[in-house]
Order: structure tokens, then C-alpha cells, then sequence
């Protein structure tokens, strides 16, 4: 049976992969983001939008880093979400998380931690799927690196192709509401110094790499608190895949 499932953030990195994944399954995407006139932020424009859906896959995002902020971003988010999907009947909210939030205490997983308590403590039927970083998160974070020398963290990740992630996100949406569905993450354990290394050896980026140090956090980075300890799923790509399909 088709259906129409909304996508919050689903101009964004994985949004739009979402957004394939939805269409790909024979379903109708419905995309909820202020170039499509929705405002997650104010509300403006998504009670239009919600209209006739089914389920909603909360992908939404924003690029802040302390506590106030994204608590702010993330909770009314959340908050708007919610209360849309109770007001037109939606049947599933699923968000996607991220695996080790609530063991690192960063800005912004205080966000996402909001975000999911929100979300769980509401009155829509809801699934919260934690997955590893993106095999994008390299080149996210070394593009942002000024000069010769490109400083990264710490972290030991167990990245995940974002295809897979959207491919999981629409089978939870047009499935039964699960609450915390097992954690998704890649094929193997990279840091993210040597994923930018693999990276660069691809594109011929000639910058060196340094690993800095966070103190507390970054041992907490570098022990591998953001990758999953206990069951989880593993996406068919791997990094080796999303390198050799790059344009360079």
C-alpha cells in the first residue's frame, strides 16, 4: 500500500537520501524544509504539509555545537513534531539518533538527547534509531580545516552509508512502531584520522592530518563511546564502496 510519509530535514545529507529511499520503495515523499516552505523551527507551514501523511522520518539537523543551542534547535524541533503528528493523526514518528549520545558529553548530543525524550515521552507511536557517524563525516570535517594542516578529533567511529541508514529509516516507518530499535552501524572500526587519510588518498589531497587533543571527552571519543557495544545492525557498504564511487 502506498504511502505518504513526510521527511523533516530531507534537503540535508541524509534527508535527501531518505527522500530516494521513500520514492524507491513506492511510496510518496513529502519534504519538510523552509525551501519547500516548511519552517521546523516556527511551525510555519507544517500543518499544511503533514496533512494525509502516514509517518514522519525526522531527520532534521543543524550545524551548532554548544548546549543552549542545540537543546533550542532540537527540542522545539521535536516539540513541533510531535504536536503536528498528534493534531493530523500521523501513525509513526521515527527519529534517527545517534549511537553514544548519552555516554558523551557534548553540546550537541544534549540536543539529541532532548530530542529522543521528547519524542518518547510523547503521545504519537514512535521508533528512535541511533546510528553510527556518516562515511561523509571525513569530508565534513576536513573541509572545515583552514591552511596546510587539517586537526581532528580523537573518535573511533564504526561509520554507516547513509543509503543504509535511509533504507532502514523507511522500513521502520511503514513497519510497527518499535520505541528504540537496534542500533545501526557500519562494517568496520576506522578513527576518524584514518578515514580522512583514505580519503585524501583519493582525492589527492596532499594536507597533513593531526589528531588534537580534547582532554576527558576526546579519551571518551578515542575509546570508542560512539561506536555500539552491544547488538546491533550492520549497512551492506563499506567505506571502500563510498570512496570508489566518489567524483575526483
Amino acid at each position: 500500500m502506498t504511502m505518504k510519509i513526510a521527511v523533516a530535514g530531507g534537503t540535508g545529507t541524509v534527508g535527501r537520501k531518505v527522500v530516494a529511499a521513500v520514492e524507491s520503495a513506492g511510496h510518496e515523499a513529502v519534504v519538510l524544509s523552509p525551501s519547500r516552505g516548511v519552517d521546523l523551527v516556527t511551525g510555519e507551514g507544517l500543518d499544511a504539509a503533514l496533512a494525509g501523511c502516514a509517518g514522519v522520518i525526522d531527520v532534521a539537523n543543524t550545524a551548532v555545537w554548544d548546549r543552549e543551542s542545540a537543546e533550542r534547535f532540537f527540542g522545539t524541533v521535536a516539540t513541533n513534531l510531535v504536536e503536528g503528528c498528534a493534531r493530523h493523526g500521523v501513525g509513526h514518528l521515527v527519529v534517527l539518533g545517534i549511537v553514544g549520545t548519552d555516554e558523551v558529553d557534548l553540546g550537541y548530543y544534549y540536543g539529541k538527547r532532548l530530542q529522543e525524550r521528547i519524542v518518547s515521552e510523547g503521545r504519537v507511536p514512535w521508533t528512535i534509531l541511533r546510528a553510527t557517524q556518516f562515511f561523509e563525516f571525513a569530508e565534513q570535517n576536513t573541509a572545515r580545516a583552514e591552511g596546510d594542516v587539517v586537526e581532528l578529533m580523537p573518535m573511533l567511529s564504526q561509520p554507516v552509508a547513509t543509503e543504509d541508514v535511509a533504507e532502514r529509516l523507511v522500513e521502520l516507518v511503514t513497519g510497527e512502531p518499535q520505541g528504540r530499535a537496534r542500533p545501526l552501524a557500519g562494517q568496520e572500526k576506522l578513527t576518524l584520522a584514518e578515514m580522512a587519510r583514505l580519503l585524501f588518498e583519493r582525492t589527492g589531497d596532499r594536507r597533513e592530518i593531526r589528531v588534537r587533543e580534547l582532554g576527558e571527552v576526546g579519551a571518551q571519543l578515542a575509546s570508542g563511546a560512539l561506536t555500539p557495544s552491544g547488538e546491533h545492525d550492520r549497512g551492506k557498504r563499506t567505506f571502500a564502496d563510498y570512496l570508489a564511487a566518489l567524483e575526483v
